[in-house]
């Protein structure tokens, strides 16, 4: 069967909202599927990744198209008017309209790459026989081209939540999205979200979504990213890395708090310590490690995706972090399954939810409540310990983590397109239940 996946985020865009299409792009070959992707020619992302590229196969077709969205860096310029008085005033009057624009863009600003991609869609509709179209958010705009697919005989349409609406929103407008989000929903013949709890919650949500055609497939690893001689841990500092982006949902503001009392504490303890972040440090995230370096607190800033898989095989521990916020119960950072394949200890700062569930059931490592400063001392002060004794930190044996393999998961998803393109064609209920089951 033919899929077509429409994907703002594809390489050589970066970051980990990339890998959940790249790897579907990667192995649904190997399940009887032929992908072709439509995405942005020129994303207004923060972060690209060429080395990514590497991983499309070469018989994959990859379709560009332009968007009229501003660049990354003139949205940053919006983002900072009124923040300093000495931006020339062509400068801010340009960044002021820009940040207008984005309030004013429905459901997100990504919506300017709509006029290219239904020009694109429609020609392939007309011409094409693709059995499936899957379309992949955030951002959610492109939930739009949903009803458009409808209106070809026979092609179904498949939405995919690797993010929750919702939290991924930026717009005021939250009735309107949620009368949208409804709309575009009664045109797929199917939904997969990247989390059991957030399937439970859409369902509950939007009643008349059939729980038969919503399946939650996880985000997970790829083994083929292992397949290299990776760096070992070594030296006499405990090195505690985090891999991926801090911004709001994953503050630091509460681990560095936790860093500055041991060091308060225990100075000598706290001595044997290097906190170690790999990716970017977004916004206002950036003023909670400024001053930090006699902490032994190092930035790496972005690197490329082996760059951070060698970063977390190094560590002696890895730590991943979700904030107390709406909707965190629900999700859990993509990161989290590559460090359990690595067989990682890992030091889990997140609420009660569905992380918290995820490291107790595969014993992937410690969980402490995000903001309990004195808990995340205490257990900073544990590994330390342990590793002054010369004892492996936490646990370095998760289990049953086979089940989240980027390949297996594909064969999951081609599952899926088949179901929902019998539907489409009219056999609507037998194969989902059987498919799903």
């Amino acid at each position: 069967m033919s899929v077509l996946i429409v994907c703002y985020s594809f390489p050589p865009v970066g970051g980990a909202g990339v890998q959940r299409v790249l790897k579907l792009v990667k192995y649904l070959p190997g399940y009887g599927v032929t992908p072709t992707v439509l995405t942005v020619r020129n994303p207004s992302v923060p972060v690209r990744d060429s080395s990514l590229l590497r991983e499309v196969p070469p018989a994959v077709r990859v379709v560009r198209v332009r968007t009229f969205e501003p660049s990354h860096a003139a949205k940053e310029d919006a983002r900072r008017v009124g923040e300093t008085a000495s931006m020339a005033w062509s400068a801010r009057a340009a960044a002021a309209f820009v940040k207008l624009g984005g309030k004013l863009l429905v459901p997100d600003p990504q919506v300017l790459w709509l006029p290219a991609a239904h020009r694109i869609l429609a020609r392939r509709l007309r011409r094409l026989a693709d059995d499936v179209v899957f379309i992949s958010g955030p951002p959610f705009s492109q939930f739009w081209l949903a009803p458009m697919v409808r209106l070809r005989r026979g092609a179904a349409v498949v939405l995919d939540y690797r993010d929750e609406w919702r939290m991924a929103s930026r717009s005021r407008s939250s009735r309107l999205e949620a009368r949208l989000e409804s709309r575009l929903l009664r045109c797929a013949d199917a939904v997969t979200t990247a989390t059991s709890a957030y399937r439970s919650e859409l369902c509950d949500r939007h009643a008349f979504l059939d729980p038969a055609r919503v399946c939650a497939i996880p985000n997970g690893y790829d083994p083929g990213d292992f397949q290299r001689d990776l760096p070992r841990p070594g030296g006499d500092r405990f090195v505690l890395t985090y891999v991926g982006t801090v911004f709001s949902l994953t503050t630091a503001r509460w681990l560095i708090d936790a860093v500055r009392a041991l060091h308060a504490r225990e100075p000598e303890l706290a001595r044997l310590l290097t906190l170690r972040f790999v990716g970017r440090i977004v916004g206002a995230e950036a003023r909670h490690l400024q001053g930090t370096e006699a902490l032994g607190v190092e930035q790496t800033g972005y690197v490329d995706h082996d760059r951070a898989i060698d970063e977390l095989a190094r560590c002696h521990a890895a730590v991943c972090i979700l904030d107390s916020a709406p909707g965190a119960e629900r999700v859990y950072p993509a990161k989290i399954f590559e460090i359990m394949h690595l067989r990682k200890p890992c030091l889990v700062l997140a609420p009660d939810g569905a992380l918290k569930d995820l490291v107790q059931r595969h014993g992937i490592g410690e969980v402490v409540a995000p903001r309990d400063v004195p808990s995340i001392v205490a257990a900073l002060g544990r590994m330390l310990r342990d590793f002054r004794a010369g004892v492996a930190p936490l646990t370095t044996a998760p289990v049953d983590v086979e089940g989240f393999d980027r390949q297996r998961q594909a064969g999951a998803f081609a599952d899926v397109f088949r179901a929902a393109a019998v539907l489409a064609r009219g056999n609507r209920r037998h194969l989902l239940a059987s498919a799903w089951s």
